[in-house]
This record gives structure tokens, C-alpha cells and sequence, in this order.
């Protein structure tokens, strides 16, 4: 605790980082306001049908990931899913298509180029989005709709301030990665997951206090130790690395020597990061768009892809998160141009010819540490649906794993990482007694 409080004050001490915690704290605060903003035309007070469909199911996961303004058919209901879906098909498309290959060779400005196609796409998402929110909200809460409304009038500004809403938390998300701590999406989606926490933690302590006679405070404290286990198996999938060594020869510069030492490349046990788990929820989300909402008329196959407590939905959501780690660590790392660069320094590693025997080395052993990995993060990923079997409430539920838990762990590690970064330069003790906070970059955008 001494040390925390120490660290704290070093925050305060560099100007800088000082300057970028409050403009974190501001805009967080922004989006966290505006979620309470509803839409004009609408009573707050008589949306209680719309809060009970967002209180289970799929439906409840979109809800947590709008930090609630989703129920609260808030100007920021659609939150930054529309994005992370763009995202999703842009990077497809950079791997698939050679237009977009050729963009994103070209450095920062076919990086500016993509983020701009990125942009207009999340337009798009939300224009086709936003009149299928409007329609669940009709259906679902019709008497919240101020008397003597005009629907089709209605509808018009309601889709503009809807998608205006989106791209502003967009805009938000990168004022805090310019000027705040970084990883101002990856910060968004967390604030709007945390600010769930509290009532969720309530809802089941009062469900398991009711509970007393048949021992639910025991249950209680022993959910408490199994949500503790699952954060730390988290922590360690996030920081785990796998060391492979490389020797740097000796070369000779004017009259001095340079290289001969030993270094190591550290290759993580989970290189993509949360991402894959994000591009399965956010796939995982599209039977709510193609069904308008409504799952009453909709196909058994449609319904059972809309209850992430169902069988279905679980083995589609586990071999999606399978194959997104297999895709996104094929294109974060390529072993060919590690085999390149190590050549290029007169690198090697020892007992493997340099050039193409490096390359499919270094494959080879992502491949292996890939697999286990994917399969940890789909055994967290469906904990939540586990959870909710043995009678946990689901709001609390989420946390057991899944998104919710895993982009919190990768988040605050990130952010820990971030902070640490500025103490250190200035020659400052870290926040961690044991030095540097390891796992490197593992925002969740």
C-alpha cells in the first residue's frame, strides 16, 4: 500500500503524465455521461421493457459492452462495436485483396488511407445499425415514445444522432490515444465493461444472501475464489513468453568490435492478444442484426446463436476464437522477416542455418505455442455460460471470463505498462515491486 501511494505521488511529480491522466480521466468521464444522454423523444423512465430484454442473453453482452447505454437507448446506444466490425473486414480484406495488401505496405500513409476506409465502413455499419435499434426499441418500448410522435420523422435524426454518437466515442477513443495514457479504444470498451461490475457483484451477493439457509454465502466466498483463479490464469495467458536465444557475431567497425552477445526473442504464448475474442464476439453479434431484434419469429439455429448459454452458440464461438488466433498471429508476426532482420545484424539462432530453416523454425514454434493458447482463451471465453449453469446470475457471470474478464486483465496490464513507461524514463520506481510490467502491447484495439 506504501508503495502504491508512493507511485501515485510520482504521477503527480512528471507534468506530462499528469497532464495525460486527467485528459483520461476527462474523457472517460465524457463518455461515461453521455451514456445517460437519451435519445429526444423518448421517455428514460418507461424503458423498462427494453432493460429486461437487455438483462439476459446475447443481448446482455452488447448492453455491457455499450457500458448501458444500450438499455438506456442512450445518443451513445450502439457504443464501438460498429467500429471493431469495420476493423475486422479491413484487416480480411488486407489479407485477401492485393488493393489493400499493396496499402498496407506503404507505411504510415497506407495506414492513414486503411483507417480512412475503416471510417467510412463504420459509417455504413452504423446507417444500417442504428434503424434496426430504433425498430427493437418501437417493439420492445413503444410506450417511451413521447405522445403524438411522428415515426418517420422520428427515425431520421434518431439514425444521425445514433451514428453520430458512435463516431464521437471514435473520436474520444483517439484524443485519449494521442493526448492520454493510449489505447483510448481498448480504455473505452473497459469503462463501459467496469461500470457493470458493482451492480453485478450486488445482484448476486443479494441473491445468494437470500439464499443463506442453503449455504449461499459459502457459494458466494467460493465464486470470489474461482473468479480470483480465473484472473490470475488470465494474467499469466496474457504475460506467459517463450524465450528463443539468438547470437549476434562479431563484426568489426573501424576498429572496433561489436555483437558477440547473446539475446532473445520473446515470443508470447498468446501473440494475438485479446483480438480474437473480440472479432468472435463481435461476429457472434450479427444474428441480432439479421433478425431485427426479434428472436420470437426467428429460426431455432437463429435463437440458439442469440443465447450465449447454448451449445451452439459456444462451439461457434470457441472455433471462431480458434481460428482468429491462428489468423491475427499470422499477420502480427511473420517469421520471414524475422529470419531477414536477424541475418541482416548478423544474428542467428544457435543450431539453425540462418534465412528459410530460421523462418520455419520460428513458425514451427509458434505454431505449438499458438494452439494451447487458443484453447485457453475459448476455455475462459465460455466459462461465463459454465457460470451461468451452476446458477450464478448472469450479470455477474460475465466476469467469470470471456471478453469482459480477459479485455479488463489486458487493459489494465497495458495500462500499468503505459504508466511504467513514463515513471522509468524519469527514473522513478515502477508499480510493481518486481520491475516492469511484462506482456506487452495487450489492448484490446
Amino acid at each position: 500500500m506504501k508503495k502504491f501511494i508512493e507511485t501515485l505521488k510520482n504521477c503527480w511529480k512528471i507534468e506530462d503524465l499528469r497532464q495525460r491522466l486527467l485528459i483520461t480521466l476527462l474523457f472517460t468521464a465524457i463518455y461515461r455521461f453521455g451514456s445517460f444522454v437519451v435519445l429526444p423523444g423518448i421517455n428514460p423512465n418507461a424503458l423498462h421493457a427494453l432493460q429486461q430484454q437487455t438483462s439476459g442473453g446475447l443481448m446482455s453482452l452488447l448492453d455491457m459492452f455499450s457500458g448501458g447505454a444500450f438499455s438506456n437507448a442512450s445518443i451513445f446506444a450502439l457504443g464501438i462495436m460498429p467500429y471493431i466490425s469495420a476493423s475486422i473486414v479491413m484487416q480480411l480484406l488486407a489479407v485477401a485483396v492485393p488493393y489493400f495488401q499493396k496499402m498496407q505496405r506503404e507505411g504510415e500513409s497506407g495506414r492513414k488511407k486503411i483507417s480512412w476506409y475503416t471510417r467510412l465502413l463504420t459509417v455504413a455499419i452504423l446507417l444500417f445499425q442504428a434503424p434496426s435499434y430504433l425498430l427493437n426499441l418501437k417493439y420492445q418500448a413503444s410506450q417511451a415514445l413521447a405522445p403524438g410522435l411522428d415515426w418517420t420523422w422520428f427515425m431520421f435524426p434518431a439514425t444521425i444522432i445514433l451514428a453520430a454518437g458512435s463516431m464521437f466515442i471514435l473520436w474520444l477513443g483517439e484524443r485519449i490515444t494521442d493526448k492520454g495514457v493510449g489505447n483510448g479504444i481498448s480504455l473505452i470498451i473497459m469503462i463501459g465493461i467496469i461500470a457493470r461490475l458493482p451492480q453485478a457483484f450486488f445482484q448476486e451477493f443479494t441473491s445468494r444472501l437470500e439464499a443463506i439457509s442453503g449455504g449461499g454465502i459459502v457459494m458466494f466466498i467460493a465464486e470470489i475464489l474461482i473468479l480470483y483463479a480465473v484472473v490470475c490464469a488470465a494474467i499469466l495467458l496474457v504475460q506467459g513468453v517463450r524465450k528463443v536465444p539468438v547470437q549476434y557475431a562479431k563484426r568489426l567497425v573501424g576498429n572496433k568490435q561489436y555483437g558477440g552477445a547473446r539475446q532473445y526473442i520473446p515470443l508470447k504464448l498468446f501473440a494475438a492478444n485479446v483480438m480474437p475474442i473480440i472479432f468472435a464476439q463481435a461476429l457472434m453479434f450479427i444474428p441480432l442484426t439479421v433478425v431485427r431484434f426479434q428472436s420470437e419469429n426467428a429460426s431455432y439455429v437463429v435463437r440458439s446463436l442469440m443465447d450465449n448459454r447454448s451449445l451452439l452458440y459456444n462451439i461457434v464461438y470457441v472455433i471462431l476464437i480458434i481460428a482468429f488466433t491462428y489468423f491475427y498471429t499470422a499477420i502480427t508476426l511473420n517469421p520471414t522477416q524475422m529470419a531477414e532482420d536477424m541475418k541482416r545484424n548478423n544474428g542467428f539462432i544457435p543450431g539453425i542455418k540462418p534465412g528459410k530453416p530460421t523462418a520455419d523454425y520460428i513458425d514451427t514454434i509458434m505454431s505449438r505455442i499458438t494452439l494451447p493458447g487458443s484453447l485457453f482463451i475459448a476455455f475462459i471465453a465460455v466459462m461465463p455460460a459454465l457460470a451461468s449453469l451452476l446458477n450464478v446470475q448472469q450479470g455477474f457471470a460475465q466476469f467469470f471470463g470471456g471478453t469482459s474478464l480477459l479485455i479488463l486483465v489486458g487493459v489494465v496490464i497495458d495500462t500499468l505498462q503505459q504508466i511504467e513507461s513514463h515513471l522509468l524514463m524519469r527514473h522513478y520506481d515502477g508499480l510493481l515491486n518486481s520491475g516492469r510490467t511484462r506482456g506487452g502491447n495487450v489492448s484490446a484495439y
